[in-house]
């Protein structure tokens, strides 16, 4: 991408091999995929995105954050990984540039892929199974058996937060709409609210704790679905709404005990309790895909518009 605009603007090009230089590796990437970071970027959207992605143009070319792959090459200074190591991992903290067949970059952004896992489902599970895991254990102090509701379910964070929140025998109800709603409950939640024909804050229902990736109400009409002491976390939405949860967290607080946050995520954080729930059987990717490398303009704007169910996932080799 040479210019911000719609996902459609996006061109397949060959570039030179990179080379890894100090501590980097070079990853021959077997598959991505797709979040939010890459529908924002592609488009240059919320402006204020550009101060991190470039004001007039993309500073970085290459859009994707996500890979799972081999280490064909690594600098001199790697001390990390040999060559032949499979890896994954989030690499935003580091740079973008995962829509492609080879990337050098820190070896800090990577982990070594557990071998129970296929490429295809190790790239579905770093960015979002870290949302999911910091919000709903580490910032929403999840206790076992209390009442939870994600909004926004049927998508990666949806998904994988159901399962984490399983472990700990959490009554999860989950909103979205569409096709997606059957799979929720195919997936096991106990119940599914479809956001089209029902707003959640206006049905009675109070919850422990909520789990919220579209941040789509103010934060006074979450008090309404909220109990006493109960917690609120924000992984995702926009940039309005994310401020407001931020300006009135306090007022909220003094006046009905409820705790508001924005998830400040430290990317790969979490991902090592993915092999114990994984041998355990406690956890699986949801995937959309896989699909080819040439058809992510197609997938970014599919994405944008909501349309996925669990990650979509791109496979190169």
């Amino acid at each position: 991408m040479d210019r911000y605009g719609p996902p459609s603007a996006l061109r397949v090009v060959d570039i030179p091999k990179p080379s890894p230089t100090g501590n980097e590796v070079l990853v021959k990437i077997h598959t991505t995929a797709i979040n939010d970071y890459d529908w924002s970027m592609v488009r240059g959207k919320p402006y204020l995105y550009r101060l991190l992605f470039g004001l007039s143009k993309p500073k970085r070319p290459i859009a994707g954050m996500e890979l799972s792959g081999v280490v064909e090459e690594v600098g001199p200074d790697c001390k990390q990984f040999n060559v032949g190591d499979e890896v994954y991992g989030d690499i935003s903290e580091y740079g973008f540039g995962t829509f492609c067949e080879y990337i050098s970059i820190n070896e800090k952004s990577l982990l070594k892929k557990p071998e129970s896992l296929s490429h295809e489902e190790a790239t579905a599970l770093p960015h979002a199974f870290g949302l999911a895991w910091q919000g709903l254990i580490e910032q929403g102090k999840l206790s076992k058996g209390e009442k939870v509701l994600i909004n926004g379910a049927g998508g990666g964070v949806g998904t994988l937060g159901l399962q984490i929140a399983k472990t700990l025998d959490a009554e999860v109800t989950g909103v979205d709409t569409g096709p997606k709603l059957q799979m929720m409950k195919d997936l096991g939640f106990d119940k599914v609210i479809d956001y089209k024909k029902d707003n959640f804050t206006q049905l009675g229902e109070r919850y422990d704790l909520m789990l919220d990736a579209k941040s789509s109400f103010s934060p006074f009409a979450y008090r309404n679905a909220l109990k006493p002491d109960s917690r609120y976390v924000t992984v995702g939405g926009t940039i309005p709404r994310l401020l407001q949860i931020v300006a009135f967290k306090g007022i909220i607080k003094s006046l009905n005990k409820v705790e508001l946050s924005v998830l400040a995520l430290k990317a790969n954080k979490g991902l090592e309790q993915i092999e114990d729930l994984i041998k355990k059987h406690e956890l699986k990717s949801v995937i959309d895909g896989p699909y080819e490398l040439h058809e992510v303009p197609r997938l970014v704007q599919y994405f944008g518009e909501g349309k996925h169910s669990g990650k979509v996932v791109i496979k190169l080799t």
